[in-house]
């Protein structure tokens, strides 16, 4: 039973046929050369001449006219003189001679020899031969060949990506998939337990997944196993994740790709390599494509084509349209994508019968922040004390990929002040991290610009704190982050719908750091750049956007398809245009102006805050109760928020 187990270990090389014929061809050199021509001693023309008058040659052969190859009598052996030029053979080949020597012109040599022979009167005999190699001769022939042909195979090699076995191993494979396949035989580590919130997009997941184990229990009722998803959503909230997942549940053969990995500088090949994705898939069936980025290949046609040739992506999308609901039947193989955008994909690759359902991974809540939170923190060590709902509430907007780097910067920070545990001080300090930058204490800055940022951010705070609807403060801070001089944190409410009152508030607020300048110095400077553009862009959403202008009506220019069919024209006209731009406007210097009021009510307390800020470098929501008192509206925004949760329970 072993043996066989050996004979079947046995692997055949190519290079063992080429080793093979080049130690053949050594072998045959070596015993060519040094056994069956040998020539003898090396002597000199002057030497020879005096044996051959002594009476000791027998005979001589001249080789290619160049060389003398000298044959001793018998008798002549046994002086001493030549005793050194007896030969000893290894194999029994032929005669050998005892002598061999070089001369010049073939002619005069034989005359000499000639003469000397007469006048001495020997019985020496004097041939001549030819000697060819044609086994040499056929491989310095070919040899040319050999290298020309061994440099090509190299060089079409390295162009298709190496010589490693299946696709993309030889040019001609340049057409195959290079889907990686996972199976029930390869552990994948990722399961729906590792993700965390996504409650909706994981329960459509699951359900695929379970349309595949148990296709019986779908069909029974005459429906049909759906075709394809979309996952979409903003980056980092966990599509590829979910797709993760779904190799690791599921026992059918899993396909994962990139809508890159069909892109190639040759005509055709993305074409190739769907065509082989699918066959590969339909031989596996019931399988899942997964194929992520989709957008690389799946944008709508005819779009940014100006050039009017023929456009591989097209090509490679039309193969994979029809590769999903063409005239083939597709039967158990379902097609899983992920993308970002979208709004830029072609209406033919959206539509139901290729991918019948669209799973939107919205960013999470804070409950979903929390179980993110919580997976996260496994690996850690984490101190005792640490608070993951205080976490969720600390990080609104942030993504699960956001969330997993907070979580790993805060390990980091802990770890270069030398804890132990990673306590709430380092995710505070993580979060500041990504959100301002890396602090720059050491940062050249002078009593004059530093006093006009503290006044900048003291007036953001003031008149945050004084708006209902805007966003509270976290903590101000006048160390430097990033490219900023200064900043303010705070935690904005999640809301689902926007009312204006609230965006005018935090407008309003946007354009305290500006006002506060005017108020306070009656000068303004460039540091409300990043405040100036948030408010320009509220201003224009308003009005273009979601029709929150009395004047320019109930009207929107927003494109959600992102196809719009206007080109480069506005869809509207000069008289609109202008309209727009003085609403903007007109919105933005009535919150200024609402801003400086406020301010110069409060004067006083704005400089005492500014002070603060100038003496600690960092205040916190606590410096602002102390100074202004606590906010009026915050005990009914807690009311109404306990009424509206005892309602929904």
């Amino acid at each position: 039973m072993s043996k066989d187990k050996k004979q079947n270990n046995f692997k055949f090389n190519n290079w063992w046929v080429y080793g093979s014929v080049i130690g053949i061809f050594v072998i045959f050199q070596i015993f060519s050369g040094s056994i069956g021509t040998t020539n003898g001693i090396t002597t000199t023309p002057s030497k020879f001449f005096n044996f051959l008058r002594n009476g000791d040659v027998k005979k001589v052969e001249i080789v290619n006219k160049r060389k003398a190859l000298v044959y001793l009598i018998d008798k002549a052996l046994s002086k001493e003189v030549h005793r050194k030029s007896k030969p000893s053979q290894f194999l029994p080949i032929g005669t050998i001679p005892n002598y061999n020597f070089e001369f010049g012109d073939v002619q005069l040599f034989q005359k000499q020899l000639e003469e000397t022979i007469e006048e001495e009167r020997l019985n020496t005999e004097l041939n001549f031969r030819t000697e060819t190699n044609a086994f040499g001769d056929i491989i310095i022939s070919i040899i040319p060949f050999i290298v020309i042909i061994a440099i090509w195979i190299f060089i079409m090699r390295r162009m298709s990506g190496g010589g490693g076995p299946g696709g993309g191993g030889q040019i001609f494979n340049i057409g195959k998939s290079k889907a990686k396949l996972f199976d029930q035989k390869l552990e994948t580590k990722t399961t729906f337990q590792d993700v965390a919130g996504l409650e909706g997009a994981k329960e459509e997941v699951q359900e695929i997944v379970d349309f595949l184990k148990n296709p019986d229990k779908y069909t029974a009722l005459g429906g049909k196993i759906p075709k394809g998803a979309l996952l979409v959503g903003p980056p980092g909230t966990g599509k590829t994740l979910l797709a993760k997942a779904v190799a690791g549940e599921a026992k059918a053969p899993f396909f994962s790709l990139s809508g890159s990995d069909f892109v190639e500088m040759f005509v055709g090949v993305g074409a190739s390599r769907v065509r082989d994705l699918f066959k590969q898939a339909k031989d596996k069936s019931p399988s899942i494509i997964f194929i992520d980025e989709i957008d690389a290949i799946g944008r709508a046609r005819g779009k940014s084509n100006f050039s009017g040739s023929n456009d591989e992506r097209e090509n490679t999308l039309n193969q994979l349209l029809t590769e999903m609901d063409g005239f083939g039947s597709n039967t158990n193989v379902i097609v899983l994508a992920a993308t970002n955008r979208a709004d830029v994909l072609d209406k033919a690759l959206m539509r139901a019968g290729r991918f019948d359902r669209q799973i939107y991974v919205d960013l999470p809540d804070l409950r979903e922040r929390k179980e993110i939170f919580e997976v996260h923190l496994k690996p850690l060590k984490k101190s005792k004390d640490l608070d993951t709902d205080f976490l969720s509430k600390q990080t609104p907007g942030f993504s699960g990929a956001d969330i997993a780097n907070v979580c790993n910067e805060a390990a980091l920070i802990a770890a270069r002040k030398d804890k132990k545990a990673v306590g709430k001080q380092d995710f505070l300090d993580a979060v500041d991290r990504i959100i301002g930058g890396l602090e720059k204490k050491n940062k050249i800055i002078t009593p004059e610009e530093k006093k006009a940022v503290a006044f900048h951010e003291a007036g953001h705070a003031t008149v945050s704190w004084m708006l209902e609807h805007a966003a509270p403060l976290v903590k101000v801070t006048i160390v430097p982050r990033g490219r900023s001089l200064g900043a303010a944190w705070y935690l904005p409410e999640e809301r689902l719908i926007v009312r204006p009152e609230q965006m005018l508030d935090e407008m309003c607020a946007a354009l305290g750091g500006r006002a506060a300048e005017k108020v306070i110095f009656n000068k303004i400077s460039t540091g409300a750049l990043s405040d100036l553009e948030k408010v320009t862009k509220q201003a224009r959403a308003m009005v273009t956007i979601y029709g929150l202008s009395d004047n320019v009506g109930n009207l929107t220019y927003y494109d959600s398809s992102g196809q719009n069919e206007y080109g480069f024209t506005k869809p509207y006209s000069e008289k609109t245009s202008e309209l727009i731009d003085k609403e903007i406007s007109d919105i933005i210097e009535k919150q200024y102006q609402r801003a400086i009021d406020l301010l110069k009510k409060h004067k006083a307390k704005l400089t005492e805050l500014a002070e603060v800020l100038l003496k600690d470098e960092v205040i916190f929501k606590d410096n602002l109760e102390s100074i202004f008192g606590k906010r009026p509206f915050e005990s009914s925004k807690k009311e109404s928020t306990i009424q509206e949760t005892g309602e929904e329970e």
